[in-house]
């Protein structure tokens, strides 16, 4: 067997084969050398959080059974609101390429699940299931393959201990110990996740930093708050959208095991930055990035997919922006956008085309003369980046809803010229005459609410997104109530307005 390397998959060690590769015999050769205990299954619930099903291994032929048939779960209860009693029962079936050794349960094997209905089809009302009908239909469409990749944003808290190194407000990015001081923690963190998933790309300190959280709330008052950011590797679209949710978890629970909490919410302290949830994609043709033309120039099925991404940005915030404090984040001159348009390495825009090594390589070799050879890699690694989303999104739904808008500007001519009318350089927050030229995202819950009741034929046409889940999501969207939220909370005093927007931001603190 080759060396393994500390963070690869230790099921893929164990094995020797990669997680693609992995059937159901492996799992009863590991249940017997690994003592495991217990099956785990999870799954993602209409909250966007991580279910799970704990099953005990009683013996091989019990186990095997679970391995190949799954279980059964109460469909009303995992979809409340949305499944009728009446139609309760649903299948759960392992995904064998999800497998891992539970972190935090030794004696536990754990998969990510499938919902799946009687006749055995995936159940369309499931978020996983919409954004794999979503991917499906836009390689269908376009004979493409759409990679992703998320920036979890977050912030830890925790109980205040040395004074020593005090970090600045708003100067954490990239900060170092001793300023900061959740480096262990995170370099955890990013130990499992690597592990798991195989695609962290890198992790972070971010802006954010609060020295004493003001609150109501005992969970989180008084503590000291660091931003952290993990961003991943491109994957397939569908996949990335359980790594995330997976992810999310993860960090959750080993902030727990620390007495610390992990908060997605998106905002967390006026004048703070706040917790996005960035998107970025890529567009692969016969296994090869083509969002670069031989040039170097981003490609015409690049520029179609901002034109999409455009098209559809105001009813993405439905799936990305879910709660009240999310319009506190997406405000002018907080790195965060406010209208729809798109620039190259600018972060005022809603949408960016990052630095991506295209004309030129080898940056180290520069650097060091000793250095005689040149390193090779074929293909770009240029992506577009959607900056609008943040920690209250529902993943797999905001996700889904990119492959349509992408879908939807590979088929289209007019995307391109979207694309280009929709162009801005320089901070737009700067220039009132392009901001007034600019289409605008919407300022609140409901606001983005109606919008998505108006054009939800985006996303419903083929039965992509069944009708149950866009008045779903328009509900919970009206339940906020927060119409002309920013206007109101300007009109109050000072110590008035951040008493209530204190109140906004930490009401929602683990809602996906």
């Amino acid at each position: 067997m080759p060396a393994s390397f500390a963070l690869e998959n230790p099921l893929s060690v164990l094995l020797d084969k990669s997680p693609g590769d992995f059937v159901r015999e492996d799992f009863l050769e590991v249940i017997k050398k690994k003592d495991i205990e217990r099956i785990t299954f999870h799954y993602t619930g209409l909250d966007g959080k991580l279910k799970e099903l704990k099953i005990p291994v009683v013996d091989a032929c019990q186990a095997e059974r679970v391995l190949a048939e799954g279980e059964r779960v109460y469909g009303s209860s995992l979809f409340k609101g949305m499944v009728d009693t009446s139609l309760s029962d649903l299948y759960v079936a392992p995904i064998y390429k999800s497998a891992f050794l539970n972190p935090f349960d030794p004696g536990s094997l754990d998969f990510m699940c499938r919902y799946l209905t009687r006749e055995g089809q995936l159940a369309p009302f499931a978020l996983d299931s919409i954004l794999s009908s979503a991917y499906r239909f836009f390689r269908e469409r376009t004979g493409l393959e759409l990679f992703a990749l998320g920036e979890l944003e977050f912030f830890l808290l925790s109980t205040p201990g040395t004074s020593i190194f005090p970090m600045q407000k708003q100067r954490a990015y990239h900060a170092t110990a001793p300023f900061v001081k959740s480096g262990p923690i995170l370099n955890e963190m990013v130990h499992h996740i690597a592990r798991i998933t195989g695609a962290v790309k890198y992790a972070h300190s971010e802006v954010g930093y609060v020295n004493e959280v003001r609150s109501d709330l005992e969970e989180i008052k008084g503590k000291r708050a660091e931003q952290l950011e993990i961003e991943f590797l491109p994957r397939p679209i569908d996949e990335m959208g359980d790594m995330l949710v997976l992810s999310r978890w993860l960090i959750r629970n080993i902030a727990y095991r620390h007495g610390c909490v992990a908060t997605f919410s998106p905002k967390l302290e006026e004048g703070i930055a706040g917790n996005g949830l960035h998107v970025h994609m890529e567009l692969h043709k016969a296994g090869r990035n083509i969002m670069v033309d031989s040039g170097g120039a981003l490609s015409r099925e690049a520029r179609r997919l901002i034109g999409g991404l455009c098209s559809y940005a105001d009813s993405l915030t439905a799936f990305g922006n879910t709660t009240s404090s999310a319009y506190l984040r997406l405000v002018p001159n907080q790195e965060a956008p406010t209208h729809i348009c798109w620039s190259d390495l600018n972060r005022s825009a809603m949408i960016r085309a990052p630095l991506a090594w295209g004309q030129i390589d080898n940056l180290a070799r520069r650097l060091n003369p000793g250095q005689r050879s040149n390193f090779s890699e074929s293909g770009s690694q240029q992506t577009v980046e959607l900056r609008s989303p943040d920690g209250s999104a529902i993943v797999h739904l905001l996700l889904a809803g990119i492959t349509l808008a992408a879908e939807w500007g590979m088929s289209r001519p007019e995307s391109l010229e979207l694309a280009e009318r929709l162009y801005v350089s320089g901070n737009i927050f700067k220039n009132p005459k392009i901001l007034k030229k600019l289409p605008v995202l919407p300022n609140s819950c409901t606001a983005s609410a109606r919008i998505l009741k108006k054009k939800r034929e985006l996303y419903e046409h083929d039965g992509i997104f069944p009708a149950s889940v866009i008045t779903y999501i328009a509900n919970l969207l009206e339940a906020e109530n927060d119409e002309r939220m920013n206007e109101k909370l300007a009109d109050l005093p000072a110590d008035d307005r951040l008493l209530e927007t204190r109140k906004i931001m930490h009401k929602d603190l683990h809602r996906h």
